[in-house]
């Protein structure tokens, strides 16, 4: 029974998704069928109805509408200008220069918006032109915008670090946003490596000279901008308020620095709310079903049966670590990234914590892995986000793609080798 089940749970949600489901949609009835396998099919659709509403019941997922109301918000309100500048000043005449103002520029949009697809929206748009006309190849220029975009997925507030406290069982927000500092700046860094790597071997023009004067007047228009990771880290790290709290704040500060910058009018709000109802009402569904099929899977035990099958084939913490990664690595070029940690966590943090794996690494490594299936064909949504905004094809973006994927790959092997890339400042923070 249980081998059916499992079998009727993973074809029939390939099949959904082979046809064309929506992936929210293929969760949801893949869990109904596998479930019709035990009980009758009113008390089976009752059942995962109910399972997606009790998904749905935690106060910690507040959070999500808000930084995703803040993030919009940040993305029309000017902030972008005043980052990439700042980041700019910041690289001087590094080979390549404007490659490096995107990776900087991502990486600092990331940690306020906490959007990748935000990242690599405003990125592109401001920064695409910039290069063309300086000479750089669209399809490098669009590689880099869209791996180093994944960043702020890493970097805090993170919406997926939250999906991912709650599917744990209750990891600390704040450890694993205080976590995401050192490992999101380490990706960053390889991206510019590498990057700058590339530019040799292309030979590609060099930065703009920068000065002290320059960084200064660059930070001082920054700031504004730059002092929402103070008041929302800071706050949630000194307990002044939760993650949740935060992302409330987060709003209000974003509102009234996008009016100052009067880059957005009252007039506009209803645009931003909508669209942020819009792409709350897609993560909510996904969380919702993919907490159904959690709770499905669980009951069939499926969880367990997986963890006793990989400690079966070696009791190696680092062998166990490199087949999960060697997995999700997969999944992620198939799933999104919401589903995919919805799903995975119940099923392999058990096996990691029984090999002394801390919960906080392993979420950050987990979504580090899932950020590279965010730049992968068929369901990257940053790569279509980018290539889109380039207007070049995926074929094309490929090549300069791949050496960013390898960078990104040996980033995720070094902070699964070196917990204490990802622990060092929780630890130091005493959470």
């Amino acid at each position: 029974m249980e081998v059916l089940s499992v079998l009727i749970l993973v074809v029939s949600f390939l099949f959904f998704l082979g046809i064309g489901v929506p992936v929210a949609w293929s969760l949801g009835l893949s869990s109904m069928l596998t479930l019709m396998v035990t009980v009758a099919t009113m008390p089976a659709i009752t059942t995962v109805a109910q399972r997606m509403g009790a998904g749905l019941d935690s106060f910690s997922l507040l959070a999500i509408p808000f930084f995703i109301v803040a993030g919009e918000l940040m993305n029309r309100g000017g902030i972008a200008n005043r980052l990439i500048e700042f980041a700019k000043s910041l690289t001087g005449r590094l080979p390549g220069g404007l490659l490096h103002v995107n990776v900087v520029a991502a990486m600092l949009m990331g940690a306020i918006a906490g959007s990748a697809v935000a990242a690599a929206s405003s990125m592109g748009g401001i920064l695409g032109k910039r290069m063309e006309k300086e000479g750089y190849p669209k399809a490098l220029g669009a590689a880099v915008n869209i791996t180093s975009s994944t960043t702020g997925l890493i970097i805090p507030p993170s919406n997926v670090l939250i999906v991912y406290s709650l599917a744990s069982g209750g990891v600390s927000v704040a450890a694993l946003f205080v976590a995401g500092y050192l490992p999101g700046m380490l990706i960053g860094l390889l991206l510019m490596i590498t990057a700058a790597v590339m530019v040799k071997m292309k030979k590609l023009p060099a930065g703009e000279p920068s000065s002290l004067k320059l960084v200064t007047t660059t930070f001082i228009h920054a700031l504004p901008s730059l002092f929402l990771l103070v008041l929302v880290i800071g706050g949630i790290v000194g307990g002044v308020f939760t993650a949740t709290e935060a992302s409330a704040i987060a709003v209000v500060y974003s509102l009234v620095l996008s009016l100052f910058y009067r880059e957005i009018g009252w007039k506009d709000l209803p645009a931003v709310l909508l669209k942020s109802a819009e792409t709350t009402a897609v993560v909510m569904l996904l969380i919702a079903t993919s907490m159904a099929m959690s709770w499905v899977m669980s009951s069939e035990d499926i969880p367990q049966n997986i963890s006793s099958a990989l400690l079966s084939l070696s009791d190696n913490k680092i062998v166990i670590l490199i087949l999960i990664n060697l997995l999700l690595l997969f999944v992620g070029i198939f799933m999104d990234m919401t589903p995919a940690v919805l799903i995975f966590t119940p099923i392999f943090l058990p096996v990691v914590s029984s090999l002394g794996v801390d919960p906080v690494h392993f979420g950050i490594m987990m979504v580090t892995n899932l950020c590279i299936g965010l730049c992968t064909p068929p369901v990257g949504s940053v790569l279509f986000i980018g290539v889109g905004i380039a207007k070049i094809s995926i074929q094309q973006v490929l090549k300069p793609l791949l050496p960013l994927f390898l960078a990104m790959i040996v980033g995720l092997a070094l902070i699964m080798i070196f917990p204490e890339i990802t622990l060092w400042l929780p630890r130091m923070f005493g959470l």
